[in-house]
């Protein structure tokens, strides 16, 4: 009767304490060996201590169950604390002459990826300039007013380029391809002080901006900081018209330069509207790009060219002219009449 009943009751202990209770290994052992000589009579003796032996591994189960797995996360958690005040330090000795060899595969896998974060990378620059030409946050009638305000520019730009070769095109072949080397010269001649006067006429303009702004009180009364703007850029710009046009184009360029870093800068500081800066960017460029075409067209056709008088050449010849006027200087005649006594 004891084998029996011994025997119905230790595979379902043997099974749970197992699963459960690791730390009990000694008592299964007991189990085990017991069950192992079960063709033997088991004693009371026996049974008495395999049911000692299960009490035992309950308690162990139900310790293992509560305080000892809050005991082992503590425990975790302050290991993980202490890991991570705890700082690297290098062991040479570790290192050898292998340890930092790549195979090929892996050289493979780094290309790879460093030719995704490439393609990333200027995928993310390509997003950065589409959105700063998109102009989303600029209103619609700015935009467009400022677009149709660069197109003289552009035009007179580009009709330099067709001007400049048909000049070099009849240089070559003794005709021009459209017009005559005669004719596009003077043509040529004629659009210099329209291009030079019209970037003179935007370059006040973007000065007189700020006047406006510094009106209606945008970002606060700045006094005379935002109303030097106006004044410099004017300054700038009229000057130009008495240089040689190669460096009339070249000085406004840097004014619409220099402009646009102004203006950049007034937005950013909230002096200016906060789109102004990318606007003024996008209108920047479209002139730069102009000015620019102007003078490589020009330079391919310095030789073949010749200079018209400009205003500064004009302005001595009418000083010379005036001069001869006034004819000799009283002194000049008072010492000849001494000398002839």
């Amino acid at each position: 009767m004891f084998r029996t009943t011994a025997v119905r009751s230790l595979p379902r202990s043997f099974a749970t304490v197992q699963a459960a209770a690791p730390r009990a290994s000694i008592y299964n052992h007991v189990l085990k060996a017991s069950l192992r000589t079960s063709a033997r009579p088991v004693r009371p003796s026996k049974v008495l201590s395999l049911t000692v032996a299960r009490s035992v591994q309950k308690s162990i189960v139900r310790y293992e169950s509560t305080a000892g797995q809050k005991a082992a996360a503590l425990d975790t958690k302050k290991f993980e604390a202490d890991l991570l005040k705890e700082t690297l330090k290098p062991v040479p000795e570790v290192v050898s002459s292998s340890s930092s060899v790549r195979g090929i595969a892996s050289e493979v896998a780094a290309e790879q990826d460093q030719d995704v974060d490439m393609m990333a990378g200027i995928r993310s620059d390509f997003e950065t300039i589409k959105d700063t030409f998109s102009l989303r946050e600029v209103p619609r009638q700015a935009l467009n007013v400022g677009l149709a305000g660069v197109v003289p520019y552009l035009a007179t730009s580009l009709t330099t380029v067709y001007l400049s070769f048909d000049i070099q095109y009849a240089a070559t072949h003794g005709t021009g391809f459209l017009l005559s080397g005669q004719t596009a010269e003077a043509l040529l001649h004629v659009l210099e002080p329209i291009q030079l006067g019209y970037g003179a006429v935007i370059i006040s303009f973007l000065g007189a901006i700020h006047w406006g702004l510094e009106w209606a009180g945008f970002g606060g009364y700045k006094g005379y900081p935002r109303y030097s703007m106006g004044i410099v850029a004017t300054a700038v710009a009229w000057p130009t018209l008495l240089l040689p046009a190669e460096v009339g184009l070249i000085a406004q360029f840097l004014a619409f330069t220099f402009l646009y870093y102004n203006d950049a800068r007034a937005a950013s500081r909230g002096w200016a509207p906060s789109w102004y800066g990318s606007y003024r960017f996008v209108l920047t460029f479209v002139v730069g790009a102009s000015i620019v075409a102007s003078l490589v067209g020009r330079g391919q056709i310095a030789d073949l060219v010749t200079r018209p008088p400009g205003p500064a050449d004009q302005l001595r010849a009418l000083r010379a002219q005036q001069l001869e006027e006034l004819g000799p200087e009283p002194e000049a005649e008072e010492e000849e009449d001494e000398d002839e006594e």
